[in-house]
């Protein structure tokens, strides 16, 4: 568990890694905010000091995406996908693989959006390559900047709300 019992990180077999956070939102709200490139932008941020300053989606199956993060200076990282299922609003799977592969080649990414009375739980499974891939992925720092970015969702889901 990373956060304040907010964000909560488990193993689920020798290959995954599942990231699940509830928001008081909406589930319509939670899952155009995974899809929309004006809004990802405003959340999807890695760690501290990684922003995200790229992101073009094309949102339906075989559609395909990209992210550029920028550190300072560590220059940029890259990340591209393609989107196998959307489910709208329940479930996203794709395939994320970045430009200097740190994770054992691609992976496979399943996102489920969940509501009950108007809170939406989100899990996102992420399927490595490997036990090895996953382990490396898990002490790399990812899910504290994954828990950071849902903290900057978390913030920004109000504001969609009343708009």
């Amino acid at each position: 568990m990373t956060g304040p019992a907010r964000t909560i990180v488990t193993t689920p077999s020798d290959r995954t890694v599942a990231i699940s956070r509830v928001f008081a939102a909406p589930r319509r709200l939670v899952f155009e905010a995974h899809i929309r490139p004006e809004l990802v932008l405003r959340w999807m941020w890695g760690p501290d000091g990684w922003p995200l300053v790229e992101c073009t989606i094309d949102a339906r199956v075989g559609g395909r995406f990209r992210y550029v993060w920028r550190h300072v200076e560590k220059g940029d990282m890259v990340m591209r996908g393609g989107f196998r299922e959307i489910v709208a609003p329940e479930r996203i799977v794709h395939t994320e693989l970045f430009d200097e592969d740190w994770t054992g080649g691609e992976t496979v990414v399943t996102t489920l959006f969940e509501e009950r009375d108007g809170r939406t739980s989100v899990t996102a499974t992420v399927l490595y390559a490997s036990r090895a891939a996953r382990d490396g992925a898990l002490r790399s720092g990812m899910t504290d900047g994954w828990s950071q970015a849902l903290d900057r969702l978390e913030a920004l889901l109000p504001a969609l709300d009343r708009g």
